[in-house]
């Protein structure tokens, strides 16, 4: 039963429209006003669900200028849709269904939704690993190699890491694998290829995340520096349209290579950033395809926290 609430009007016609096409902000925005509640008295009714947000972030929210993230932002929207009295999942479908856009308008591979359930998976599955959240090591390069095959799917990546270790102990890495749409993680293949051997590996099918412990032979001291390489054979999802790489903490240089087969070429490609899933795309900057090896790249001289991607168009 929903929760009653003070001023409880019929949706007018600017809610309604707001609830079929959104923005979210939009339609958050509408059902307070229509609702008649000041953000204080909004606040209140969800600490009385057993959810905590600040009026702050309530203002944000409505104005656009931040998106709910966290799965306790996310359980805040939910509780949200009962106390304002709307239909059950109308402003989580305007934040999950059509995916993070970019400047241009262009949809994501991902939606937000499956970002968020994403990260939720990757953090159990490490945790069962005993993966703490940098695992004390720091990022002094990582090259990246990505392999879109015939049929347009990501086919393979390849990973080679220069790492400091900033406490003593160190004796391995987990690698995390998220899959396009559709992939099955059971049937992928990590490879230690250099420096290092394949040790417990976790997955979730749902959300085609997968964990590879990478164990070194060897434990190294803080300031010992060490170089490993390994990769997973994917090739189990549909047609791959972009390659994304989130950073939680900053560090050195990032580099990543798209390699298409010369029978499966797109006809544009794009780099882009992120500051988080929710945020907008941003620094958008074409990448021409180099001919003889079918091929683009981008390069960062430092990590910043965030995401970096490679987009591309089919048609």
């Amino acid at each position: 039963m929903r929760h009653a609430t003070e001023h409880a009007d019929v949706p007018t016609a600017e809610l309604d429209t707001a609830l079929r096409g959104g923005p979210f902000h939009v339609a958050l925005r509408a059902a307070i006003a229509a609702r008649g509640l000041p953000l204080q008295r909004v606040q209140h009714h969800l600490s009385r669900h057993g959810v905590k947000v600040g009026v702050t972030s309530l203002s944000y929210w409505q104005q656009g200028a931040r998106r709910p993230q966290r799965p306790e932002s996310l359980r805040a929207v939910r509780a949200l849709e009962e106390i304002l009295q709307l239909p059950d999942e109308s402003l989580i479908r305007l934040l999950t269904e059509s995916g993070i856009r970019n400047a241009t308008g262009r949809t994501s591979g991902r939606s937000y939704r499956s970002l968020i359930e994403a990260a939720d998976v990757l953090n159990r599955l490490q945790a069962e690993l005993g993966w703490s959240l940098d695992g004390g090591l720091h990022t002094l390069g990582h090259h990246e190699r990505v392999r879109i095959g015939a049929h347009r799917q990501l086919a393979a990546r390849e990973s080679h890491h220069i790492v400091r270790a900033h406490r003593d102990g160190v004796d391995r890495f987990v690698a995390v694998h998220h899959g396009d749409p559709g992939c099955s993680p059971r049937t992928m293949t990590v490879h230690a290829l250099e420096n290092c051997r394949t040790g417990r590996v976790r997955l979730d099918q749902d959300t085609g995340v997968l964990v590879a412990e990478l164990l070194f032979g060897t434990r190294l001291r803080s300031g010992d520096t060490f170089l490993f390489r390994y990769a997973v054979e994917d090739g189990t999802a549909g047609v791959s349209r972009e390659y994304v790489h989130g950073f939680g903490f900053p560090g050195g240089q990032y580099a990543l290579q798209v390699r298409f087969d010369g029978a499966a070429l797109p006809m544009r490609c794009h780099r882009f950033t992120q500051h988080s899933p929710a945020a907008p795309r941003s620094g958008r900057h074409e990448l021409p395809i180099s001919g003889p090896h079918h091929s683009v790249h981008v390069v960062e001289p430092r990590i910043r926290p965030g995401l970096l991607g490679i987009a591309w168009d089919w048609e």
